[in-house]
């Protein structure tokens, strides 16, 4: 697995692992403010998709089920889904220019 042994593929992959794990605890932080209500301070949801948006979608899926957040919005059922093949897509287009 060449995207693992050059150093463009390990930056790569250290980006997607940060920003997924970000994204992560940003949900599961979100959600704990949504319990205590403190309203004022929680996350936007413009900010959740932006985080789906560069390469944070696997982060913010997995925070969706195990925080069990934002899972009935609609526009996060189908959005984040599909963030995910868009930045599957994105990533293969970026490997196959980069490596």
């Amino acid at each position: 697995m060449e995207l693992l042994t050059t150093l463009p593929g390990q930056i790569l992959i250290g980006i997607f692992a940060t920003i997924n794990i970000w994204a992560f605890f940003v949900m599961g932080h979100d959600k704990r403010k949504a319990i205590r209500g403190h309203n004022a301070e929680r996350a936007p949801e413009g900010k959740m998709f932006f985080l789906a948006t560069i390469f944070g979608s696997i982060g913010v899926y997995l925070g969706m089920l195990a925080f069990r957040h934002k899972t009935r919005k609609w526009y996060f059922q189908l959005g984040i889904p599909l963030l995910i093949l868009q930045n599957l897509a994105t990533g293969w287009v970026v490997w196959g220019v980069l490596i």
